[in-house]
């Protein structure tokens, strides 16, 4: 097995050094809603006490209760959570991260933009995950340029990454995340294509998606009464201080913000720009599809999918608009 991160690789190996017995394909099962699993997951913390420390601003791995390992037979990508993979301690120092290249800097940036985004927009948002994300995605507006441009000689703006790593790792330990996730893990394993890049390849897409105020189906949750997806954006947009005449506006130009940022560091615009064969990408289009649907960050999301819509994301992102 090989994980999404080093981190969520580390969190299986804890697993499996505490429970042998355990059975790893158990624990990958596929399950509807988190809040009613099958699986029990095996106690841990009874031999090791698991201290987290992150290398990259990154994943937020060290504060949340999720690991993605990919079967490297299959190439799947198997989402696990359980609060019993949280770690008992994270250590974030930012001393650990000055060094990350251009390459990590801009996917693992973009990774937490999104963590922050889809657990302000998640159905499970609370004023606690609220506040979190919000300060999280100021700090990756403000700070990711730097670290990518000159990032072994900017400490503030690598400790506010790091600040904003785990401040979202926190938000969507809570709110959970939502179909850009879901769509991102199959395209990254079935076209090798790094975790954040994957996400920020469909970003935008996805919230066009979101926003739409008569979804086909909307998200279920007891504390999601109806479809605000497009005020939530427009409240986001409103903190990083843009403006408009109405909500509609101020998510136009949060769309333009977010692809101006991906030019800046150097993201490119379609999946197509990073050599996935077209003839492959079609011929995997429907599996990925498929699996983005039973993927488990989809349930969280405000607006529950069709496999036909997320297929559609799929192609709007591989060609662009």
């Amino acid at each position: 097995m090989g994980g999404g991160s080093a981190m969520d690789a580390g969190k299986i190996m804890w697993v499996l050094y505490e429970h042998p017995e355990a059975d790893f394909m158990d624990m990958a099962m596929r399950f509807i809603d988190i809040r009613k699993r099958v699986y029990t997951f095996p106690t841990m913390g009874e031999k090791a006490y698991f201290v987290a420390v992150p290398t990259s601003s990154g994943t937020g791995s060290e504060v949340t209760p999720f690991a993605v390992i990919t079967d490297q037979n299959t190439g799947v990508k198997y989402p696990l959570a359980d609060y019993q993979l949280l770690p008992k301690m994270a250590i974030v120092d930012t001393d650990n991260m000055m060094s990350q290249p251009k390459g990590l800097t801009s996917a693992s940036g973009l990774d937490v933009l999104v963590h922050a985004l889809e657990a302000y927009a998640s159905v499970m948002a609370t004023d606690f995950t609220d506040g979190l994300a919000l300060r999280a995605i100021q700090n990756i507006f403000t700070y990711l340029p730097a670290c990518y441009d000159n990032g072994l000689n900017e400490a503030v703006a690598r400790e506010n990454m790091a600040n904003a790593s785990t401040m979202a790792g926190m938000a969507f330990a809570n709110a959970f995340l939502g179909v850009n996730h879901s769509l991102a893990h199959k395209l990254g394993a079935f076209h090798h294509i790094p975790h954040g890049i994957a996400n920020a390849l469909v970003l935008t897409d996805v919230m066009r998606y979101n926003a739409a105020e008569v979804p086909t189906k909307m998200g279920t949750f007891p504390q999601y009464q109806y479809p605000k997806t497009l005020a939530r954006y427009a409240e986001i947009g409103r903190f990083v201080g843009l403006t408009g005449k109405d909500d509609n506006e101020v998510f136009e130009k949060l769309l333009e913000k977010l692809e101006e940022l991906k030019k800046i560091i150097e993201i490119k615009p379609t999946i197509k720009d990073y050599n996935v064969d077209e003839k492959y990408f079609l011929e995997t289009l429907d599996e990925m599809s498929e699996q983005a649907f039973n993927d488990q960050c989809t349930g969280a999301n405000p607006r529950y999918p069709l496999i036909a819509e997320l297929k559609e994301i799929y192609l709007k992102a591989y060609y662009g608009k």
